[in-house]
């Protein structure tokens, strides 16, 4: 297993892992993986490690844009439609 990252290096990164989006956000990790399996947060996977990487700044926005739609109340379907997402 690799080493943390520190939270300055993750901040100037463009790309960061799923974990570490856990930190930047204040999410569950089993949050962000069904928003990735449901297509809702948008990922490059290298071929050599099939690690999955995340634009640091366009998913941090996402992200905080689904917690603000679902704490409108809105439901998985709803969100997806608003984030402009075909169902």
């Amino acid at each position: 297993m690799s080493r943390q990252r520190s939270m300055e290096t993750i901040l100037n990164s463009e790309f960061v892992s799923i974990g570490e989006l856990v930190r930047l956000t204040d999410s569950r990790y089993s949050t962000l993986k069904f928003y990735t399996e449901e297509g809702m947060l948008p990922f490059e996977q290298a071929e050599e490690n099939l690690t999955r990487r995340y634009n640091r700044e366009v998913t941090v926005a996402r992200i905080l844009l689904i917690k603000e739609l679902k704490g409108r109340g809105l439901s998985i379907p709803q969100i997806k439609d608003a984030l402009g997402m075909d169902q």
